[in-house]
């Protein structure tokens, strides 16, 4: 008789995910933090680092949709299923989606942004990547309000990712949190 398959994701989603956690919510702060500055060298450092951490988020977001796509993650626990009303499952199906779907669409919108402006892409200061679009400040205009609106958008899809956890973590005590944490398997 075969062995259930473990309840845990695998040691390489759990390092994507908190790697992605940190750099969605580092990008996020930094780039609340930098359009309030006046024009400066540091404002344009931070820039800088906005870009590299949105092109960071899009490749392991690629690296991540890969590999799930190659081993697909446990399913919820039979007795979660039996307890999840129909709506919740809904939910958890739905943000996880938004979620993917945004880390890939935010930083590409952006890097749309930058090109349109004439600001290129260079990856940490060494890699120079091409224009997403050509240079053109209409649409550089256009383009602009809707990386902030879809990074608010991720942004609070993260915030209910993380009352679901806190949920099923502390009121459900059903254990689902284990299961991503890193060390634990």
């Amino acid at each position: 008789m075969p062995a259930a398959p473990t309840p845990r994701y695998s040691a390489l989603a759990i390092v994507l995910h908190w790697l992605l956690a940190v750099a969605v919510i580092g990008a996020f702060g930094v780039g609340l933090y930098m359009t309030e500055l006046p024009i400066s060298p540091a404002r344009l450092k931070l820039y800088n680092w906005h870009k590299w951490a949105g092109v960071t988020i899009l490749a392991l977001s690629a690296l991540r949709l890969l590999w799930r796509l190659w081993r697909r993650p446990p399913p919820l626990p039979e007795a979660v299923l039996r307890t999840m009303p129909p709506w919740q499952r809904a939910a958890h199906h739905a943000t996880h989606a938004g979620m993917y779907l945004l880390c890939f669409a935010v930083p590409l919108v952006g890097w749309a942004y930058s090109s349109a402006a004439g600001f290129p892409v260079v990856w940490f200061g060494v890699v120079p990547l091409p224009d997403f679009v050509s240079p053109d400040k209409a649409l550089a205009e256009a383009i602009k309000p809707w990386h902030g609106r879809l990074a608010w958008l991720l942004a609070l899809l993260v915030v209910v990712h993380v009352a679901a956890v806190v949920k099923h973590q502390w009121v459900d005590r059903d254990g689902l949190l284990w299961r991503m944490l890193p060390g634990r398997g």
